[in-house]
């Protein structure tokens, strides 16, 4: 029987996760909390409830329809206490509001029905040497949905990437190597206190899984945030760069700092704990960070 996971959203026509056009599939669920992430609603591994104040009319339908006080007034406005919502199987404040302020993120998808959805564009995968990317979240957080929907792309000739922040059992890893072209892997911090800092969790495991996959000989393209004060301190591009040397990686991604997703956020009814600083980098500063990479023979994949 096929294991069912759970899926955020789906973004086909993609030129940014891998070559080609492709689809990218995000998967919730991470085993990381990365202060910056942009996308609060990959965090969690289970469809989430999320409100858009924009849209809310305050019509008050979903603070009568809801049976477990998740949804008051306060001051006019609607709250929404996100730890009392229960996921009501009938989902009543959803389908009151007419607005559609109120929403569920994450459905579930049979590794059969995604792949119906991913085969739609395979002429465009073919004639643009494209495919899919499975991306989060962290798409090795739901291993078994994962390996079964990688093998099916395979069997259909479809180019499959993953991208991932390399936190994962070494032999769930090592499982999914015969079903993957590229391994987009994160590299976010070298240093390991400072990447329990930011991200919660030690990096010794994303390390040695990183090697494990250059023994391989397996196709990576090293992706690193340029998150500033965090990853992009001088020490840290040092260091990121001399593991890259090291491992043989000669091709990455690097991805300017952005502040797009502090709105969800909101919408999700938790804090963005990144503290920005008070002066935002500037095109020279990234500049002379790629310039670093060049000098050591490492290429903007």
């Amino acid at each position: 029987m096929s294991q069912e996971f759970t899926v955020f959203n789906i973004q086909p026509y993609s030129v940014h996760d891998g070559p080609g056009i492709r689809t990218t599939v995000f998967l919730k669920g991470c085993p990381l909390s990365c202060q910056w992430c942009c996308n609060p609603e990959s965090q969690s591994a289970v469809p989430q409830l999320r409100y858009s104040s924009v849209r809310c009319k305050h019509c008050g339908n979903c603070l009568q329809s809801c049976t477990h006080q998740a949804i008051t007034v306060q001051n006019e406005q609607l709250v929404f206490d996100f730890s009392k919502c229960s996921q009501c199987q009938d989902k009543s404040c959803l389908k009151t509001c007419y607005h559609y302020a109120l929403s569920l993120i994450g459905k579930k998808y049979s590794p059969e029905k995604l792949l119906d959805l991913i085969l739609k564009d395979k002429e465009f995968y073919d004639n643009s040497g494209g495919g899919v990317t499975f991306s989060g979240g962290e798409p090795f957080a739901q291993p078994q949905g994962l390996l079964e929907i990688l093998k099916l792309c395979r069997q259909n000739g479809i180019h499959t990437a993953v991208e991932t922040c390399g936190y994962v059992e070494s032999s769930i890893l090592l499982k999914t190597i015969p079903f993957i072209d590229i391994f987009l892997f994160d590299l976010k911090i070298i240093d390991k206190e400072e990447h329990v800092k930011y991200t919660k969790r030690s990096n010794e495991l994303i390390l040695t899984n990183l090697e494990l996959l250059t023994q391989k000989k397996v196709k990576i393209i090293g992706r690193v945030p340029l998150i500033p004060d965090a990853t992009d301190t001088s020490k840290n591009i040092s260091d990121i760069i001399e593991t890259c040397l090291r491992l043989g990686i000669h091709e990455v991604n690097l991805e300017m700092y952005h502040n797009l997703g502090v709105q969800k956020y909101n919408d999700f009814g938790v804090p963005y704990r990144f503290k920005e600083p008070e002066q935002m980098r500037t095109n020279d500063f990234y500049l002379s960070i790629f310039q670093q990479f060049e000098r050591a023979g490492i290429t903007e994949a």
